[in-house]
C-alpha cells in the first residue's frame, strides 16, 4: 500500500518538487515500505522519535525536522538533519546559529512564517524573517535556505489559495530584494496531504505528505 501510494504521488508531483514523507508516530517497518520503493527524504517533527529512528534506518536516508523544535532538544535534533525547516522563533534560530558555531556547523533552515488563522499556530512574522533576512550574513552557524508555512486548516481553497499565494509573494519578494542570496534562498516547502496541489500552483519547491503515504498514524 506505502508503494503504491508512493507511485501516484512520484507520478504526479512536477518534476521540480521535493516529496518529505512525514513519517511521525509511524514504525520503522512502515518507513522501510517507504524506503523500499524509493523514498529517501523523511520529515519528523518529535525530537526523540527521531534520534530513535535514525539509527534504525539505512544511512542514505536523509531526515528533516518539521515540528516545533524547543532549544534543549537541539542536540537530538541537529547532528542528524540536513534541513530544519520549522525555526518558528527569533530565539531558536540564534540557538540553532549558536549550536552550529560551537559545533563547526553549518545548519540548513527554513524560516516559518505564521499563515494560519489559529492562534496556537507557531511561526515568525513577515516583519520578523524581514528583520532575519537582513542580517542573515552575520551568522555563521545557520545558512537560510527559503520559507515554510502551514495553511489554515479549512476546507475553503479559497483561504488555503490565499495563504499560499501571500508566502510564495513574500518567498519572491525576498529573493528579488536580496540577489545575494538567490543562489542559497531556494527553498519553499508549502502543502499537505490535504493541499498539496494548490501549494504546487503557488511554487512550492517541497510537499510534506504524511496521511497520503502512510494512511493514518499507527502511534
Amino acid at each position: 500500500m506505502v508503494g503504491d501510494n508512493l507511485r501516484n504521488l512520484y507520478a504526479e508531483l512536477p518534476s521540480g518538487v521535493k516529496l518529505v514523507a512525514v513519517s511521525k508516530f509511524h514504525p520503522v517497518s512502515r518507513l522501510m515500505e517507504a524506503y523500499d520503493a524509493g523514498q529517501r527524504l523523511f520529515g519528523e517533527n518529535r525530537p526523540q522519535e527521531l534520534a530513535q529512528k535514525v539509527p534504525q534506518m539505512p544511512s542514505d536516508v536523509e531526515w528533516h525536522f518539521i515540528g516545533h523544535l524547543q532549544t534543549n532538544k537541539l542536540k537530538l535534533v541537529l547532528p542528524y538533519v540536513s534541513l530544519v525547516q520549522s525555526v518558528d522563533s527569533l530565539h531558536l534560530l540564534e540557538a540553532i546559529d549558536r549550536w552550529g558555531r560551537e559545533n563547526g556547523r553549518t545548519i540548513d533552515v527554513l524560516l516559518e512564517l505564521h499563515l494560519g488563522a489559529e492562534e496556537t499556530k507557531h511561526g515568525l512574522s513577515e516583519t520578523d524573517i524581514d528583520a532575519v533576512i537582513s542580517r542573515a550574513a552575520e551568522k555563521s552557524g545557520i545558512r537560510i535556505r527559503g520559507l515554510m508555512g502551514m495553511a489554515t486548516n479549512t476546507e475553503d481553497e479559497a483561504v488555503v489559495e490565499a495563504d499560499f499565494a501571500r508566502i510564495q509573494a513574500l518567498f519572491q519578494r525576498i529573493r528579488t530584494e536580496h540577489p545575494e542570496l538567490r543562489d542559497t534562498f531556494t527553498e519553499l516547502s508549502i502543502g499537505m496531504s490535504g493541499d498539496w496541489p494548490i501549494a504546487v500552483r503557488h511554487g512550492a519547491t517541497m510537499v510534506r505528505i504524511g496521511t497520503d503515504i502512510f494512511g493514518e498514524r499507527e502511534y
